[in-house]
């Protein structure tokens, strides 16, 4: 008798759909804005400029080629402004939430793909979290444009001016860092506004807010001020986030805006300290900053957002478990913990995965860009830390660079944004052998 050949069954996983979902709003994102409506020219963008802008906006980091108010019309902002929605809230979140919507049963599968996307600790209440997601998202977008179209609609003109301020809300709170500014002067982002107290603390705000993450928000909402009720992640998303803020205000303001006006001062130390966490918006000049401020810049640009946020980058849990394994070793503690909670070690172990692949992407990025390009090293590592870090920030030599570089930081982008466990886990879908058969043995390291 011959035997029979086991067959193995291959199935899509979570990861996979995410993956898809991107790429898939991608390629349906390039072609629209290659149609000729969507230029104001009339003659429609190429293919390689039309999938960089598609996915700087779906992976919501804002590094352009074409100045994005005088290069597209009114059709091809509009499928950007649709691209950083989409991207920003997640494909799965606007899928489930239509699903919802509509009436439609949610299966396991897709509670267990909206847990992925939204970094959800379990599947349970999922659809009712996808609810609060979608209303709190819309909400907040609306208050930003009404709080931002007074002052735009002085500027541009009643219509002009709505347009402007909803672009803005959701770009920000998205922190995608795509802006219209450019119809007052090309590729100068939001520095006509370095002085002006609305823009600056609504555009803030709603990085911050979308920044933080859709559960730190649910945790808000259901114990308002009792910062102990808690969970550990929220505690540790706004003590981080807080940090990140603060302390580099504090280098800006002493060192970098240290000959500017007392006002414009404080307001551009403030939004420079902001916006590096994946935001892409900037009231200043940042070529004029030194090296060491420049470098700071990649740093905070290379931390990201928070985990189930609308922001992409390394995330701020990365880095506090890092610092905290790293302090627990120092004080020859067993054990990494936050706020008396024992972090597990492969939680430690993810950590120390993914600050590997994004440190060594964003500098392999960075040293191919500078020898294509014949550019200084840190100029092009500001681009890739941007790039991985869905940031937006440039020191303005995205548009010059050639094909390959655009490439590079396509790729950047793209992992920046899904995660670079998502990339690994969608790649091998099936849990391998933990070696366990193999003896131990002791390594030193340090």
């Amino acid at each position: 008798m011959q035997k029979r050949k086991k067959s193995k069954h291959y199935h899509i996983t979570s990861f996979q759909i995410i993956i898809l979902g991107f790429l898939s709003v991608i390629l349906i994102g390039s072609l629209l804005l290659m149609l000729p409506i969507a230029t104001r020219s009339g003659n429609g963008a190429s293919f390689s400029d039309a999938l960089f802008t598609a996915t700087s906006a779906v992976c919501v980091t804002g590094l352009i080629i074409h100045d994005t108010a005088t290069y597209w019309s009114v059709f091809g902002q509009s499928i950007i402004l649709l691209l950083i929605q989409i991207g920003g809230m997640g494909i799965v979140t606007i899928a489930v939430s239509i699903a919802a919507v509509s009436g439609r049963k949610i299966g396991l599968m897709q509670r267990s793909t909206m847990q992925e996307a939204i970094a959800a600790p379990n599947v349970g209440g999922i659809v009712r979290r996808t609810k609060f997601i979608l209303k709190t998202a819309i909400s907040v977008e609306l208050i930003g444009a009404a709080v931002l179209a007074p002052v735009f609609c002085r500027d541009f003109g009643f219509f002009k001016g709505i347009w402007y301020a909803l672009f803005h809300s959701i770009s920000a709170f998205c922190n995608a860092g795509f802006d219209l500014i450019g119809a007052k002067k090309p590729f100068s982002s939001l520095t006509s506004y370095s002085v002006q107290p609305v823009v600056n603390i609504t555009i803030m705000a709603l990085i911050i807010i979308g920044g933080i993450g859709f559960l730190t928000w649910e945790d808000i909402k259901n114990n308002k001020w009792h910062f102990k009720k808690y969970r550990m992640q929220s505690k540790v998303i706004l003590a981080v986030t807080a940090a990140l803020i603060l302390l580099p205000a504090i280098y800006f303001y002493f060192f970098e805006f240290s000959r500017l006006p007392f006002p414009e001062r404080v307001w551009t130390s403030l939004f420079q300290s902001v916006t590096p966490r994946t935001a892409g918006f900037n009231t200043a000049d940042l070529t004029l900053m030194s090296e060491v401020g420049q470098m700071l810049m990649i740093m905070l640009m290379l931390t990201g957002g928070s985990p189930g946020s609308t922001a992409g980058g390394m995330k701020t849990t990365t880095l506090a478990v890092l610092v905290s394994s790293a302090l627990s070793v120092f004080r020859k503690k067993e054990h990494t913990q936050f706020f008396k909670r024992r972090i597990p070690d492969n939680t430690i172990r993810n950590a120390a995965t993914i600050f590997l692949m994004y440190v060594t992407l964003f500098l392999v990025g960075g040293m191919i860009i500078s020898g294509i390009e014949e550019i200084p090293l840190i100029t092009a590592l500001f681009e890739t830390a941007s790039a991985i870090g869905t940031v937006g920030l440039s020191l303005g030599i995205t548009p010059e660079l050639g094909i390959a570089s655009h490439m590079i930081l396509i790729c950047l982008m793209f992992f920046g944004r899904v995660g670079g466990l998502t990339l690994i886990f969608a790649a091998i879908s099936e849990k391998t052998s933990n070696g366990s058969k193999y003896p131990q043995e002791k390594i030193t390291v340090g």
